[in-house]
């Protein structure tokens, strides 16, 4: 397991349990107690957890993980998603993008098909995202059309959030959008750990003829801080092949089209 790997399990255990002593930390990952307390203090000088007596914990420290160490996590299965979620995109749409490791998979997907930037023949495609990665990777890859929410950056996940992106998304209709989540239930709806993010999404949700949510299996069933919508609003989720048989049905008895990647 390279340090990278390393660093993203043991953010993702810390999320989830709140602390992590340095013994634990390394019988679930089979390093050394050295290696973890050289992890724990590197990633604590990058203020991503609190150094506590004998282990770390997430202290005042968000519970949303930088986006560049959640590329790592379940990279083939979001990728397996992503490029499903660009199949449901055609010439001439307009499509919303938010934040997240599988937005950015299905927005790599969509500058791999030269169809979509427009020919003489063939209307170009409106792509709406308030994330800079995505626009980035859409401008070097393709002649799609890019439009970018305003805002105020949130680094974490290289998103824009508050008035000023929310003012264009209120003006605009869009006729789908593909939104990454922290946790999707099928009675508690769709989330995500920040406020900001959750409400730019939902301004999204609400101007879409289509809601598609992007969620690999491990965010099935999950919750998180700020909702985004009622699954109710949810038209389709695509998700892997590991998902629960029982939540995939859960999803489809509440009216939620589901697709497996």
């Amino acid at each position: 397991m390279d340090r990278y790997t390393r660093w993203n399990t043991l953010l993702e255990l810390i999320r989830q349990r709140g602390q992590l002593g340095v013994a634990e930390a390394a019988a679930q990952l089979q390093v050394s107690e050295a290696t973890i307390r050289r992890d724990f203090e590197q990633l604590a000088a990058q203020q991503l957890i609190q150094r506590t007596r004998g282990g770390a914990s997430l202290g005042d420290v968000s519970p949303d993980l930088p986006l560049r160490y959640k590329t790592a996590r379940h990279s083939a299965q979001k990728r397996r998603i992503g490029a499903a979620a660009a199949r449901l995109v055609h010439p001439g749409m307009v499509v919303a993008l938010g934040g997240g490791t599988t937005t950015t998979e299905a927005a790599l997907a969509l500058a791999a098909r030269p169809e979509l930037g427009g020919e003489p023949d063939s209307p170009q495609l409106t792509v709406v995202t308030n994330a800079l990665n995505i626009a980035n990777e859409l401008l070097l890859r393709s002649r799609i059309k890019i439009v970018v929410a305003g805002g105020v950056l949130r680094p974490r996940s290289y998103e824009l959030v508050g008035p000023l992106g929310s003012a264009l998304l209120r003006e605009i209709t869009l006729d789908l959008v593909l939104l990454g989540v922290d946790g999707i239930d099928p009675r508690l709806g769709a989330a995500a750990h920040h406020e900001g993010e959750a409400a730019m999404h939902r301004l999204m949700v609400e101007r879409a003829r289509r809601v598609v949510i992007l969620a690999d299996a491990s965010k099935l069933g999950e919750s998180a801080f700020a909702q985004v919508c009622p699954a109710r609003q949810v038209d389709t989720l695509i998700t892997d092949t590991g998902a629960d048989p029982a939540l995939v049905a859960e999803f489809r008895a509440v009216g939620v089209e589901v697709i497996t990647a």
